[in-house]
């Protein structure tokens, strides 16, 4: 540590270098290493598309062998985002904000000096874990700064990470190509190094420092987190070619989930507290919509994209421009209703208009007006907007404060998986090439898993209830409990919840660690 004076910040185990941030105001310096942070993931995930033909001609690769790299990304951070948020829950957020962004700058130099393809799909897995850290990390602080002000009003800061990740996956493509033309696709590797450097900076001049508590090293579930990698790479790697010769895979990944199962019920301090989880409905419920707002989500993005191109004959340029609606309608839809947590009405409103969106792909075939293809983008563009914000606001009242990090990774971990059932299915409508039929059947398949959503949303009660909820922010009235069924009503300022480490009396406060 920096000598010189030291000043607390409010939240046990850690410590400022600089002057305190405001007592009763979120400290708004947290906030550029928030938001530059957690897009490093989205911006690597969209520029990566413009680059996979060029890649391919420089290191003679087939489609069949570059699409590794977009793989290789998903995987590593689907596995990582839970895995580093865990040790970003027992370790605090500084530590692995800084050694995930550092990766990043490793994976930028990897990629930039790759000789080969394998080399430059290792750097994209490096790329994953790395980008891994700050999202996880971002939550934490989030909670961290509504406890230390006593104002649980955190919505504009999670609409602030919501909007910029949108904003970043909808430049990357343009920015990528922008890369490409001044430097080749390696720039695109390259871009990462100053990123990187930038997010250190702030890291290191803004985020509090953590003290190392004795037990945290020995806390750690390693066996674990090896089980929980090894069940969900086998399951993704099923969901990238279900194919019959691949039975061995679900095989593979139900025999270490139950092995994984069997070593948290058991041990003391598990990776994922399965007894906590499996008790905590309305949480686990928000998986499951998480993962069916994006399988749609991304189904319509593969799906639709690929027939403007072959289906209705677009070129590939014209397909993009086709589809900024969509990112536009997305981004305002996220702004206008960003400050308002509202999680029922939005999730039910957002999948209602996504059953909308998928029957308005019904309409379509070869001959369309361009009027009705760009309809279809702006009306799927507002669910975009408001499911996945939806589904981060009620993650972060339903998650065991002292384990936020780990869900939030867990919930990132869900919308890649809906990326790949989406993928599968694509792939499973468009045989041959992207026609009108498959496009209608992809759509009715659409249909099917808003309709699901849309139904677990409406008798929703715990979701109407979400504000304030698991907090035990002074000033709250109501407390829900894990079931999502009112709690306990107190007088406002005298709410705690007890499973909550950082609301324990100050003599008596512990870090979630412990």
């Amino acid at each position: 540590m920096r000598g010189g004076p030291t000043r607390t910040t409010g939240h046990p185990g850690t410590t400022r270098d600089a002057a305190p941030p405001p007592p009763d105001s979120f400290d708004r310096r947290l906030i550029a290493p928030m938001v530059l942070g957690s897009v490093l993931n989205p911006i690597n995930s969209s520029m990566i598309a413009v680059a996979l033909v060029p890649i391919g001609t420089a290191f003679g690769a087939p489609p069949a062998h570059t699409v590794w790299l977009v793989s290789a990304l998903y995987l590593a951070t689907a596995v990582g985002q839970p895995v580093i948020g865990r040790l970003v829950d027992m370790y605090g957020p500084r530590r692995l904000y800084l050694i995930g962004t550092a990766l990043v700058g490793a994976a930028g130099l990897l990629g930039a000096l790759a000789p080969t393809l394998g080399a430059l799909i290792g750097a994209r897995v490096l790329l994953g874990f790395g980008t891994s850290a700050a999202y996880p990390a971002a939550m934490q602080l989030t909670r961290r700064e509504a406890e230390r002000t006593g104002r649980d009003s955190p919505t504009g800061v999670l609409t602030a990470l919501a909007v910029a990740n949108q904003t970043v996956a909808v430049v990357g493509p343009a920015l990528g190509g922008l890369l490409i033309g001044i430097g080749g696709w390696r720039a695109v590797f390259t871009v990462n190094v100053p990123l990187s450097a930038a997010c250190l900076v702030l890291g290191v001049s803004r985020l509090p420092r953590e003290r190392r508590t004795a037990t945290a090293r020995r806390d750690v579930d390693l066996p674990g987190m090896v089980l929980f990698a090894g069940m969900l790479v086998a399951l993704m790697l099923f969901l990238m070619e279900p194919r019959a010769d691949h039975w061995y895979l679900p095989l593979l990944a139900a025999a270490t989930g139950a092995a994984f199962a069997v070593r948290e019920l058991r041990v003391a301090r598990p990776f994922v507290d399965l007894r906590v989880l499996g008790g905590n409905v309305p949480l686990l419920a928000t998986y499951v919509r998480q993962l069916l707002g994006y399988t749609t989500s991304y189904a319509f993005m593969y799906g639709y994209t690929q027939w403007l191109e072959e289906g209705r004959g677009l070129g590939a340029t014209t397909a993009g421009l086709v589809l900024l609606p969509l990112s536009a309608a997305a981004l305002t839809v996220s702004a206008l209703t960003g400050r308002r947590e509202a999680v029922r009405a939005k999730l039910v409103v957002g999948a209602a208009v996504q059953v909308v969106a998928c029957a308005v792909l019904l309409l379509v075939g070869s001959g369309s007006p361009v009027w009705l293809l760009l309809m279809a983008g702006v009306v799927m563009g507002v669910p975009q907007g408001l499911i996945g914000l939806a589904n981060q606001n009620a993650l972060y009242r339903q998650a065991d404060p002292a384990r936020i990090a780990s869900a939030a990774g867990l919930l990132r971990t869900f919308m890649y998986l809906g990326a790949l059932a989406a993928s599968a299915a694509t792939a499973g409508f468009f045989p041959h090439r992207a026609d009108t039929a498959g496009l209608h059947g992809l759509a009715l398949f659409m249909i099917a898993g808003s309709a699901l959503l849309l139904v677990s949303a409406v008798p929703g009660r715990s979701l109407a209830h979400l504000v304030h909820r698991n907090t035990g922010i002074p000033g709250n009235a109501e407390t829900l409990g894990n079931t999502g069924t009112p709690g306990n009503t107190e007088t406002p300022g005298k709410t705690r919840k007890a499973s909550d480490p950082w609301q324990s009396p100050p003599s008596t406060r512990v870090p979630p660690s412990s």
